[in-house]
């Protein structure tokens, strides 16, 4: 049998809410903290300028070869 009085088992089931609504607040605090995307992208500003223009370079020379592929000028001959 357990040799906890009913009033220790209550003071321990008090201690352990008390820890988990710690735990939570802290846990929501770490959450709101990593998923603010505006925080982040103020933090990295330069490389998600560099990312963008080399997103954009690229992007826009794909498009430019598959359009001058498809609809390109045909070369004149010389005659």
């Amino acid at each position: 049998m357990s040799s906890r009085t009913p009033e220790e088992i209550r003071a321990g089931i008090e201690r352990g809410r008390e820890e988990l609504a710690l735990s939570i607040v802290s846990l929501r605090s770490e959450v709101v903290k990593f998923t603010d995307w505006r925080s982040h992208l103020n933090e990295h500003r330069s490389e998600v300028v560099a990312g963008a223009a080399v997103a954009g370079f690229v992007i826009g020379g794909g498009l430019a070869a598959v359009g001058g592929a498809l609809f390109g000028r045909r070369r004149r001959r010389r005659g």
